[in-house]
């Protein structure tokens, strides 16, 4: 059971840990920038997410919001293809990353 708990952590870490790597800035042209309501109905419908509130921060979208289980979600997406750039959860109390990293892993 231990061990099943780190290796789940651990690849969480190393799928979190290449958004680390990127470039924090989105540096599409304005122009080019989808409406911030695409984007809450893109992730409401997709993911069940109640967004929060969708703001500009270093060229990027971040959103700000809590999914099905009540964790919170902040995500930054790039405002023209609306493509997840980073994501973090903080998960409750009671939550886990299973629902994030698709099927478990063998314990």
């Amino acid at each position: 059971m231990k061990t099943a708990f780190i290796a789940r952590t651990a690849l969480l870490s190393l799928l979190l840990s290449g958004s680390v790597l990127a470039d924090d800035d989105c540096s599409e042209p304005v122009s080019d920038w989808q409406p911030r309501e695409t984007l809450r109905q893109r992730v409401e419908q997709q993911y069940g997410w109640s967004v929060q509130r969708i703001k500009v921060d270093d060229g990027c979208y971040t959103l700000r919001g809590t999914d099905r289980k009540g964790n919170v979600i902040e995500a930054n997406y790039s405002p023209a293809s609306l493509r997840l750039r980073t994501l973090e959860i903080h998960f409750r109390n009671d939550g886990d990353a299973r629902d994030y990293l698709g099927s478990p892993l063998s314990e």
